[in-house]
């Protein structure tokens, strides 16, 4: 197997200290049997709880986990542009911290991505969320299919699969992370979808307010038109 099967799955942590350990064995379980080597960067931001010493803890278990811990509280777009950095493989796979996004949609994914395509998509079709948030989660998707459509049902899901050096390629800024198909489409990705399970928040609380996320939605998306419009594209003919 070589090296450019292995893949990295970044997943950013923010006060998730009961789900993590049961996290990273449903992960282990999902990621051996692809037969894959493969990595778990864990992206600590700032955690008040025990996340972070429970990390460090599974890192001295396991080869396979290595982490990075920042000095102040950056968002969840910095913690998966740390991780992107610190991944040691071509592929990167992401994904929330609080269990709700199945490990276990993790190799059929995986057998989705390839030659003909860069980037795949989760689909929550049956959302586990509560009415409020599916609410202001389908508003918000109107608002953004209105501005900048990406053609994506679900962009809103964290379980992606992306070729690494695309994504380091991306512009980035607070809240990129929510328009990562359409920042990829730019850089010429194809992109393919797919139903996965998900599930109700098994401990902690979630890290989203619905308003204030709307409005910041409302302005990330001016800029991230503004993005598309002046973006710079180009194909080299030869070269000495």
């Amino acid at each position: 197997m070589s090296n450019a099967d292995k893949f990295s799955v970044v997943l950013p942590v923010f006060n998730e200290q009961d789900n993590l350990e049961t996290l990273f064995s449903e992960l282990k379980r999902a990621a051996d049997s692809t037969g894959r080597p493969w990595e778990a960067v864990f992206v600590d931001d700032t955690s008040t709880d025990a996340s972070l010493s429970i990390i460090q803890k599974l890192a001295e278990a396991h080869d396979e986990v290595r982490y990075v811990a920042f000095a102040d509280n950056r968002g969840q777009s910095a913690a998966f542009c740390a991780g992107f950095d610190a991944a040691d493989s071509d592929i990167i796979i992401t994904m929330d911290s609080d269990l709700q996004n199945d490990p276990a949609d993790i190799p059929a994914m995986l057998e989705l991505f390839g030659d003909e395509c860069e980037m795949v998509i989760g689909w929550r079709a049956k959302r586990r969320d509560t009415f409020i948030k599916r609410i202001s989660s389908k508003i918000a998707n109107a608002i953004r299919d209105f501005i900048v459509d990406d053609g994506v049902r679900d962009t809103g899901c964290s379980l992606k699969v992306m070729r690494r050096d695309m994504l380091m390629r991306l512009p980035r800024f607070k809240n990129m992370h929510r328009y990562f198909p359409i920042l990829m489409k730019v850089q010429g990705a194809r992109i393919k979808e797919v139903k996965v399970n998900h599930r109700e928040r098994f401990s902690g609380v979630s890290k989203y307010g619905t308003l204030d996320r709307a409005m910041a939605g409302i302005y990330d998306l001016i800029g991230v038109q503004w993005l598309i419009k002046r973006h710079i594209g180009y194909s080299v003919k030869e070269k000495k």
